[in-house]
């Protein structure tokens, strides 16, 4: 557990679900890590959980100058930036349900998804650029979704703010290539993965299981993804044994987006 010793990280939502997994398992890997998100009550106790190599600060990663701030912070106490896994993300849905297909969507809805989603990701691979450009290495990890490569008929906003997290991974892979800098950026893609977001459709009653199932029988693998092995491929990603691979994506969904799977009779 020492493959990200010496590195110093800041992964944004990092309060729960995917977030908090990865912020754990970098503390585990041995990376100093900078625990950000908007509830300043949740990431102070996981601070506590995972000791001394953890760090906090509230970001809104809407916020350009909120970056501007919380960048400096991470340079001033630990001298350099390693990794950033852009995590935030909302799906439209928080407070309760809204339209969100095509046709009845609102403007306001729309842009409030893009506005955290993209507009996120996009400030924060800027701030990290400029932070790891001075030792020239780094690695950017955007977290899109399985419905930034599909189309989600009732989540339009969702699913267009993670395809366009995928295509500015990308983007961000070639221009730091271009720029002569060995930073990589990479998208993970994860489909049904068992985080806070799903409780308010499995429930707690006696028939969980069988929602549980009827939200993966299209999953080959027929089982929710877990949060660590989100994490397990975002620590692949941060650490040096990677370093030949940017502007790359990582589906992690059970076969889901390989095709049909055959089931036996």
């Amino acid at each position: 557990m020492s493959r990200l010793i010496g590195k110093v990280a800041l992964v944004t939502g990092a309060s729960r679900g995917i977030g908090e997994a990865i912020s754990r398992r970098f503390v585990a890997e041995g990376a100093t890590v900078w625990l950000t998100d908007l509830d300043a009550g949740d990431d102070c106790t996981l601070m506590e959980d995972v000791g001394s190599a953890a760090r906090f600060a509230r970001l809104d990663v809407r916020e350009e100058d909120e970056w501007e701030r919380v960048i400096a912070s991470v340079l001033e106490r630990d001298g350099r930036l390693d990794v950033l896994v852009n995590n935030a993300g909302i799906t439209g849905f928080d407070d309760g349900f809204v339209a969100h297909d095509p046709e009845n969507a609102s403007l306001e809805n729309w842009r409030k998804v893009h506005r955290t989603n993209l507009d996120g990701v996009f400030l924060g691979c800027k701030y990290a650029i400029r932070a790891m450009r001075p030792t020239k290495t780094g690695s950017i990890i955007n977290i899109s979704s399985r419905s930034g490569l599909v189309g989600i008929p009732a989540a339009a906003a969702y699913a267009s703010s993670k395809a366009a997290v995928r295509n500015h991974s990308k983007t961000v892979a070639l221009w730091c290539a271009q720029q002569g800098l060995a930073i990589r950026c990479n998208s993970i893609h994860p489909a049904a993965i068992l985080t806070p977001m799903w409780e308010p459709m499995l429930g707690t009653g006696p028939d969980r299981d069988e929602r549980m199932a009827a939200l993966v029988k299209d999953t080959p693998l027929q089982r929710f993804g877990r949060v660590e092995e989100v994490a397990a491929m975002a620590v692949f990603l941060a650490s040096d044994e990677a370093p030949y691979v940017t502007g790359s994506e990582f589906n992690i969904d059970g076969g889901l987006l390989a095709g049909s799977a055959a089931t036996p009779g």
